[in-house]
Formats: C-alpha cells, structure tokens, sequence
C-alpha cells in the first residue's frame, strides 16, 4: 500500500522530494497524513547537507483543506481532532521553518485550507497555471490553522490577507502570482520542466548563503511557534460554535451555509 506522504532523496544534489500522495481524495488531511507528513519533513531535515526540500501532490490537487467528514462524525469532540492533526502539523511546520535548506512547493490544481497555509509556509512557491487557491476557513466558520494567519499576511499584506479571509477567499494562478502569494506561475503541461529548472538554479547555488539569507528573513522558531499555539486556540474554540456546525454540514450537503453568529 502505498504512503500518504511519499519520500525521495537524491543523495547527489541533497535534495528530497515530498509527495502528498491521496489523490483519490484531493490529498486532503487527515491524522494518518499529518503524521506521515511529519515524519517526512523530519526525516528530510535531518538528512545531512540537505540543501532543497520540494513538497508537491499527487493527482488532481496539491492538498485540498482538511478532511471536514471527520468533524462531522462527531461535532462533540472536534476539537480533539484538530489536536490530532496539529500535533503532527506543527511539528512539520517548524522544521521546515528552521532547516538551512529552502522549501519550495510546488503545486497544480486544488489548494485549499491547509493545503494553502502549508504551502504559504515554505519559502519559494512554483504554481501551475491551472491552479484554483482556496482559503474557506470561513465557509465553515472556522478559524485558519497551519501558520496561515502568520504567514499570509507576511506574504501580501494585512489589509489584503483581511479581504481574502473574509471574502471568497478564492484566486486563480495568475492573480495569486500577481499578489505574490505565489513566485511562478507557468503553463501546466511545463510545470515538470520548470520545476527542474528552479531546483537546478537553487542546487546550483550556495546553499550555505542561502540558509544565511532565510534564517535573517524568517522570525524565531519561538515567534512562530507561539502562534501556532494560538491558531489552535482559536480553531478548537471554533468547533464549538452553532456556525461551526452549520458550516461543515453545509459544506457536506453542498447547500448554502445560514450562519447565525452564535
């Protein structure tokens, strides 16, 4: 049976390759994911001299949100959900946060929920033209998880990262290019070849400078860590709304959600 989470290491370039690999349901995430996405990570950070992490999907979509059926089995103990998932992601997040190497997603079709906010999380970002970005936390009146609320608006600005978040919350390639949500944005049937093109500049580069450049323009492991810790806060707190509720019930039954405020 195959991983969630494939992984590959060239041991001549230093470079590893992490394919979330669910594409029978849009990779979305759940706990067996998270944690085998973490053990990836990890494991890909640890590797001696890694210079290059590429974290892509498999199929149809890069990482299409969380898998909301979950919340919806019991609405009682949701939040014990998202601790379970959060367990695994933050640990991930940090680690690709803190490694030397650059991160680069590379990512095609659906990015939504999570799979936004992991993907704005890593340093360099190669989109394929035929890519729909998603936010929709607030479809199900939720809060954003993953560091999306940290990372977005460091990315694009506070007052844009606000209408994003509370409008449609939705971008086709070009306009996530143009708002730098996204560095590359290129035709889908040349996504292979560009990718190998943007891994051979950055493996050709001094990775040692690199890691000096990233570690000068991220925050503290603690900083970001800190809120991560106060997304969860929010997210758990969340799962306790009436909206909540109606949202992931909405979302499930493909209605229009009647939020209430409550």
């Amino acid at each position: 049976m195959p991983q969630s989470v494939e992984y590959d290491f060239d041991t001549d370039s230093r470079c590893a390759i992490l394919t979330f690999n669910r594409p029978d349901v849009l990779n979305a995430i759940d706990v067996a994911m998270a944690q085998s996405f973490c053990a990836a990570v990890l494991r890909a950070t640890a590797e001696p001299g890694i210079r290059l992490v590429v974290i892509r999907g498999a199929g149809r979509a890069f990482v299409a949100g969380g898998n909301l059926q979950r919340f919806a089995d019991d609405f009682d103990n949701a939040d014990q959900v998202v601790n379970q998932l959060l367990d695994h992601l933050h640990p991930a997040i940090l680690a690709l946060h803190t490694t030397p190497a650059l991160v680069l997603a590379c990512v095609q079709g659906v990015v939504a929920g999570a799979g936004l906010s992991l993907m704005l999380g890593c340093d360099l970002v190669l989109a394929a033209d035929n890519t729909r970005f998603l936010l929709a936390y607030n479809k199900v009146a939720a809060s954003p998880d993953c560091g999306g609320t940290y990372f977005l608006p460091r990315r694009i600005g506070l007052g844009p990262a606000m209408k994003l978040m509370v409008g449609s919350g939705e971008l086709r390639a070009q306009e996530a290019c143009s708002l730098g949500i996204v560095d590359w944005c290129v035709p889908f049937v040349d996504l292979e070849g560009n990718l190998a093109s943007v891994c051979r500049e950055i493996l050709s580069g001094p990775s040692l400078a690199f890691g000096r450049y990233k570690a000068l323009t991220r925050d503290p492991a603690e900083k970001l860590l800190a809120h991560l810790e106060r997304e969860r806060a929010a997210f758990c707190d969340a799962t306790m709304s009436t909206d909540f509720r109606e949202g992931v019930s909405a979302f499930l039954e493909r209605r229009a959600a009647e939020f209430v405020g409550s």
